[in-house]
């Protein structure tokens, strides 16, 4: 019996070395680039319209902070890199504001592979001036007008107005926001050669803040969370300016400015979806990470911000005067 003893220790000791040294990994833990990518795990590239910078860092930290092994690298471009990245395989997921086109559609088929599209939210775009401009409810055709650069001073649309020319300011070139413009306000015609791209949605809104003339078009998620110190910073800064659809309004209970409940009703005309485009063949983190912005988490992100969740409940209450 104790030869055998003997005999069993050195075993027993090179036994639990072994055990050591393999739960050690060379002393390296396993981090994001080195797991295995799964819809909780791994690298992911996303490619997401900049006018949606604000909501979707939410989601990326919330997600991160709840998958300890996932990292999400989002890159906020215009809209048409966005789609171009996507198209050109150098991301797996792009969030902007339209589904596919036909000959995006013909692209992918070619390729072998079917996108899929999540409707994860209804945006809008806010429309803003400067506080010393006292034009702040217009209607959808004096807007075309002045897009269109049919009106081009601010006496054409208020003559008491002792501003000059009007000055159109989108965040960047080939954004989604011009392209909505150009789409749903001006159906089609050329914008105003008085209007010029800023280098960002901060720009945008330091430009309107500085420039008594001017009228900016940017994502209301820019501006929707009030909760948020730096939108705090920004409406002291700006108006946001009321819209009527009524060729004739008759009373300021016409305008209505893109609050999330006019987004829900369906009332405020300058609405659009957001979408989440994935070209993964197989359930990776790109999976995970649309599976969470359009699920309950990420819907509740979505509603905290001032956007409209596609999936979710919205309590609105009307009041009525006596």
């Amino acid at each position: 019996m104790m030869k055998s003893n003997t005999l069993l220790l050195p075993a027993g000791a090179f036994l639990l070395a072994g055990l050591l040294l393999g739960g050690c990994n060379g002393g390296n833990p396993p981090t994001a680039e080195t797991i295995d990518d799964t819809p909780t795990s791994g690298v992911l590239k996303v490619a997401v319209d900049a006018t949606f910078e604000p909501i979707i860092k939410s989601h990326v930290d919330t997600f991160q902070q709840l998958y300890q092994y996932a990292k999400v690298q989002p890159q906020y471009v215009p809209e048409a890199d966005a789609m171009e990245a996507l198209l050109n395989n150098k991301v797996r997921l792009a969030i902007v504001s339209r589904e596919l086109t036909t000959e995006e559609k013909a692209h992918f088929e070619r390729l072998k592979l079917f996108p899929r599209t999540t409707h994860v939210a209804t945006d809008a775009l806010a429309i803003i001036v400067n506080p010393a401009n006292a034009d702040s409810l217009l209607t959808m055709a004096q807007l075309r007008d002045i897009f269109t650069g049919k009106t081009t001073q601010w006496q054409q649309v208020n003559r008491g107005s002792k501003l000059g020319d009007i000055t159109v300011v989108f965040d960047s070139n080939n954004s989604s926001t011009s392209r909505y413009v150009q789409d749903s306000v001006t159906r089609g015609a050329a914008l105003t050669k008085k209007s010029f791209a800023s280098k960002s949605n901060p720009a945008l809104l330091d430009y309107v803040a500085t420039h008594t003339n001017a009228i900016g078009v940017i994502g209301v998620n820019w501006i929707s969370d009030r909760d948020d110190a730096s939108v705090q910073s920004f409406l002291r800064r700006v108006r946001v300016v009321g819209i009527s659809s009524a060729a004739a309004p008759k009373s300021t209970e016409d305008y209505v400015q893109p609050y999330q409940a006019y987004l829900a009703l369906k009332t405020y005309p300058l609405r659009r979806n957001v979408y989440v485009i994935s070209r993964e063949a197989r359930a990776g983190l790109g999976t995970g990470f649309a599976s969470f912005v359009a699920g309950t988490k990420g819907q509740l992100i979505i509603l905290k911000s001032g956007l409209m969740p596609a999936v979710g409940q919205t309590r609105i209450v009307t009041t009525k005067s006596n």
